[in-house]
């Protein structure tokens, strides 16, 4: 009998984590669509940032 409470326990958690995970979608999506013009700036100010990081990965592997 405690195994199947274990179990029915463990099945609520589940469906809990799968509604946890989808509000997190619709917010993060809803953040795109709020944010759209400001997201794109964090995106252009990062080019520099990853092409420095993607020259130095580079250099790194070259090197051995």
């Amino acid at each position: 009998m405690a195994e199947e409470q274990k179990k029915g326990g463990a099945g609520i958690k589940a469906i809990l984590k799968i509604i946890l995970g989808l509000i997190f979608i619709a917010l993060g999506i809803w953040a795109i669509v709020v944010w759209w013009k400001d997201l794109l700036v964090v995106i252009k100010g990062c080019i520099g940032l990853f092409a420095i990081l993607a020259g130095a990965i580079t250099i790194a592997i070259a090197k051995e």
